[in-house]
């Protein structure tokens, strides 16, 4: 066998660690495959507005879109995204090829002085753009502040350096993958603030005719935990509306046979907090998800996302 293949990333540092790790684990077991990075910038890259606008404009796929169209022209052969950007219905032609091994899924605080969330004097700033963490934290800490806080992971925290805030949330995942020590940051358990679905593991996507890489995918990159895991939490966040950028959190394990998956939905003030859990067979994670779905609707669910 002899192929040149193309990966597409974004050309941020974490997006490139994440594709190169993707590279490396091909070439582990197929020395003989020519693999180049190609580096492709996305609409989120390029668009500094604020998430919230950009989601009342019903974007969607935000740093996805311009991958999945190369991945479509044949200008790439695979995609690398954080799954927990990748909408949750693929384009026609386009399919989740892997879920490699997830890393920690949780959100990570990180401070200059290296302070726990809950050491944070009142009026303290958070800088996140994700409305699903400040929606939850206002509701365990309704006298914090949140300041909009756009860029890359590096960029983030050099604001925070800067005093732009006193704190920034970030997903603890991205924070290993660049090297930062336990240290350097704090975990917010899932009682605290539930992640989003997918968070913590990789998507490599590719065309559905490429037989090549569907084989290679389930030869040496997919994680069958970790993909019934983050099924599931995909399954609730289409239930619920199908947006990324949802207040809703996800976040499943499996134990043996079983599969438990917990959710919340919080109002963006933190006025309400909404949480579920529901289980089933780890085969059957659909099932799971679109159950959960059910019991968080039931409680009003789907007020709070249409923002009644």
């Amino acid at each position: 066998m002899k192929r040149r293949l193309r990966a597409g990333t974004r050309g941020s540092k974490l997006a490139r660690r994440q594709t190169a790790w993707v590279i490396a684990r091909i070439r582990e077991k197929y020395p003989e495959l020519e693999i180049e990075e190609v580096i492709i910038s996305t609409k989120g890259d390029r668009d500094r507005s604020p998430f919230s606008q950009l989601v009342r404009g019903g974007d969607i796929g935000l740093f996805t879109k311009e991958l999945e169209k190369a991945l479509l022209k044949g200008e790439i052969d695979l995609a690398v995204h954080s799954l927990k950007d990748l909408p949750v219905v693929l384009p026609q032609g386009l399919i989740l090829g892997a879920v490699p091994e997830r890393a920690v899924p949780f959100d990570a605080v990180v401070t200059r002085e290296g302070v726990r969330l809950a050491d944070l004097p009142p009026g303290s700033r958070l800088g996140t753009s994700s409305l699903r963490r400040s929606a939850q934290i206002r509701y365990h800490y309704p006298d914090l502040s949140f300041v909009d806080l756009r860029g890359n992971l590096d960029t983030r925290i050099r604001k925070l350096q800067r005093g732009e805030v006193d704190a920034v949330i970030l997903a603890a995942a991205g924070l290993m993958r660049l090297g930062y020590k336990e240290n350097d940051y704090a975990l917010l358990p899932p009682d605290l603030c539930l992640p989003a679905p997918g968070q913590g593991a990789l998507a490599v996507e590719i065309r559905s005719d490429d037989h090549l890489l569907r084989d290679i995918c389930c030869d040496v990159l997919d994680d069958y935990r970790s993909r019934q895991a983050v099924t599931a939490e995909r399954a609730l966040l289409q239930e619920l509306g199908g947006g990324c950028r949802l207040p809703l959190g996800a976040y499943a394990c499996i134990e043996g046979d079983d599969l438990l998956l917990r959710g919340a939905v919080a109002s963006p003030d933190g006025s309400r907090l909404l949480q579920g859990q529901a289980a089933g067979a780890a085969g059957r994670p659909l099932e799971v998800g679109r159950s959960l779905a059910k019991i968080l609707i039931e409680k009003g669910a789907k007020e709070i996302l249409a923002g009644e």
